[in-house]
């Protein structure tokens, strides 16, 4: 009798772990049907590497789990690598600035998602040393001057549109913003280009007086979190909910907008297409900005 009394208790034990269990899988989200398996964000990081990195690490840990997907980060350093990526269609997302994501839409069909924080009409500046003589952008005619990459809408695509016609000694690439400032500083070249968010950012790293802005251009839209058209249509959905449901913390350290529609790019995109032609020409010295 005492036997069958403990088999009976260790039933009653067995079949409580047993429900235990069963009611803590109960408990467990099953990964949304149809999520993806993995997902690849591309990021422009320029000289900020591993900051980077580490700003996305919330949002990368929200996103894994939100979907039950392996989310891997890849920064890149300037925007020909990034260009790179967008055309090979490795990035599934890709937190773009306002001239990749020109690129992206019109040559690679990426999707605009969000759009980026910031200032949601960006400049592009042309800045000279503080004690230049240059009063217009005539005034650089034959100088040697500074854009930054390709793939850039405010250092390189807004600042060849408006030096159109003009003929430089020289002109020069600078792999970051900073570096445009730098080069500047140093009277390396007679103005550089730069956008007026990262004038603002770096500036004082010379001198609140080192430099004067002899020019700006139209505003832009600012950037956009972009979608690879390989994505299909269930998983882009799944994305975007998810994206769209990210604590406001995760949201706000990738530095993307929740709850706004995206930003277009068509007028960028025709800017873009204007001064293709004068890319042919740009390395040369003297560096003439005509279409022949």
């Amino acid at each position: 009798m005492k036997r069958l009394q403990r088999l009976g208790i260790l039933g009653i034990v067995g079949l409580c772990l047993a429900l235990v269990v069963n009611l803590g899988g109960c408990n467990q989200q099953a990964p949304p049907t149809g999520s993806p398996n993995r997902l690849v964000v591309g990021l422009v990081s320029y000289d900020t590497g591993a900051a980077s990195v580490e700003a996305y690490t919330p949002f990368q840990e929200y996103l894994s789990e939100a979907l039950a997907a392996q989310i891997e980060l890849e920064p890149v350093f300037n925007e020909i690598r990034a260009i790179e990526q967008i055309q090979a269609q490795a990035w599934d997302l890709a937190f773009a600035p306002a001239g990749l994501a020109a690129i992206a839409i019109e040559e690679a069909q990426y999707i605009p998602l969000f759009p980026l924080q910031g200032n949601p009409r960006q400049r592009s500046l042309l800045v000279v040393p503080a004690a230049s003589p240059a009063a217009a952008l005539p005034d650089l005619a034959n100088e040697v001057i500074a854009l930054g990459e390709p793939g850039s809408a405010t250092g390189y695509y807004l600042p060849l549109y408006d030096l159109y016609g003009l003929t430089f000694a020289e002109i020069r690439f600078a792999p970051t913003p900073r570096t445009v400032l730098e080069w500047v500083a140093n009277a390396e070249v007679a103005a550089g280009a730069i956008s007026e968010e990262a004038f603002q950012q770096y500036r004082n790293e010379f001198g609140v007086d080192a430099f004067r802005v002899l020019h700006e251009s139209r505003a832009i839209n600012n950037g956009a979190v972009l979608l690879s058209p390989t994505v299909d249509r269930n998983q882009q959905r799944l994305i975007e909910e998810a994206m769209q449901a990210a604590p406001a913390s995760v949201a706000s350290d990738a530095q993307y907008i929740a709850n706004a529609s995206p930003p277009t790019f068509d007028q960028l995109i025709q800017l873009v297409e204007k001064v293709r032609p004068l890319e042919a020409r740009i390395r040369e010295q003297p560096a003439v900005l005509t279409i022949e």
